[in-house]
């Protein structure tokens, strides 16, 4: 491959101003996407535009703010291109504020309570791609690590939307009697903030932030968030965290839809989920059906919100963060544990939906229950 032609072209058609768009730039052969690293660091002191390009490892990719120039790039180079998309957190209701919920009326339904006296989640690691995290909330305190800001590298990944923090929240606030309490009080968040405050990301940025996910060897990662369209490159970073041991849970979408679910929600590498609302029904705004691989608690949640507050939520969302946080009790206890067998038990420990018509509507998914979940005859916990 012509590298210094191939870096003269990115250099002369990047729009550092980002307005064009993005692409994706995947390579099929690692040797030629580590040559091509080394030559664009060489060639950034001479060619300033090419500072706005960056790079995934774990894809072997460049992402460049090139627009549609990237047909030339793959006509002329050969390469795999990839317009680069706009993704939206899942909740499909606005905030209504809460009270300070002690115990959240969804931890208690999966029985997180019941499972502390075995598991908590102790040293598990989560990282939440999202928003970001509000760092100066009492019951996150001794639950968020620092993470990573994608959009602002320089700074800690805060919180300026509020749904990072409420997922946060669900999985491990620890709040004790003060405050409130997550599935996994003990388990440890690192906020990936790859979405602004409007609750939109780029997959370029949910792709680097899977790569640092990896590189850092979290054991889930939560991705409350989805989009209609596939998009290769972020499948295949998904299947590379998936072979690492990461176990990737997504929420499928609140379209009401029976046979949909938008991505990555979709994709066989991730766990799959649905919301149900207090009567154990599937939620009325939940994706349902055979895409779905279990159902949580999703409607009504009240978790941590900004300015150390409380807030009410609905959507697939906050069913996913009580699943990642179910996910991190059992690794706490079962730190061997494969991603194919984390789904498995999933499915087959869950409780069956409260009434023959969910049951029919639900795809033969169940109910997350945590106490199930942990339910072994042998196994000593680190909690």
């Amino acid at each position: 491959m012509d590298y210094s032609g191939f870096l003269r072209f990115l250099n002369d058609h990047v729009d550092a101003s980002g307005k064009s768009g993005r692409i994706i730039i995947r390579f099929a052969h690692p040797a030629e996407f580590a040559e091509c690293v080394r030559q664009l660091l060489k060639h950034k002191r001479q060619h300033p535009a090419l500072r706005h390009i960056r790079t995934s490892s774990l894809l072997q990719a460049l992402i460049c703010p090139l627009g549609l120039r990237g047909e030339v790039a793959r006509s002329r180079f050969g390469l795999w291109v990839e317009e680069d998309s706009l993704v939206s957190v899942h909740s499909p209701a606005p905030a209504n504020k809460g009270q300070t919920p002690s115990i959240p009326w969804g931890v208690r339904r999966i029985g997180a309570p019941e499972t502390w006296s075995v598991s908590t989640g102790y040293r598990v690691r989560i990282g939440v791609i999202d928003t970001g995290a509000d760092f100066n909330h009492p019951d996150l305190r001794h639950s968020l690590a620092r993470g990573i800001n994608l959009l602002n590298r320089i700074s800690l990944p805060y919180d300026d939307n509020g749904h990072g923090t409420h997922i946060a929240g669900t999985i491990a606030a620890s709040g004790g009697s003060q405050g409130m309490m997550g599935v996994a009080p003990r388990s440890l968040i690192f906020p990936v903030k790859a979405f602004d405050h409007n609750g939109s990301a780029f997959v370029s940025d949910i792709i680097l932030g899977i790569d640092w996910c990896v590189r850092n060897r979290m054991h889930i990662v939560n991705m409350s968030f989805g989009m209609k369209s596939n998009s290769a490159s972020l499948q295949n970073i998904i299947r590379k965290a998936y072979n690492a041991g990461i176990v990737v849970v997504a929420s499928s979408g609140n379209d009401k839809k029976g046979r949909g679910g938008d991505y990555p929600a979709r994709y066989p590498q991730t766990i799959s989920v649905g919301a149900t609302g207090k009567d154990g029904k599937i939620a009325s705004f939940s994706n349902y059906g055979p895409n779905i691989d279990i159902y949580a608690p999703g409607e009504k949640i009240s978790s941590a919100w900004l300015g150390g507050g409380y807030r009410e939520m609905s959507g697939t969302s906050m069913a996913t963060s009580h699943v990642s946080g179910a996910v991190a009790l059992l690794l706490a206890m079962k730190p061997d544990m494969k991603p194919s067998e984390v789904k498995r038990r999933l499915r087959r420990t869950a409780k069956r939906l409260s009434s023959t018509a969910a049951r029919a509507k639900g795809g033969g998914a169940g109910e997350l229950s945590a106490v199930r979940l942990l339910r072994t005859k042998s196994g000593r916990s680190r909690s």
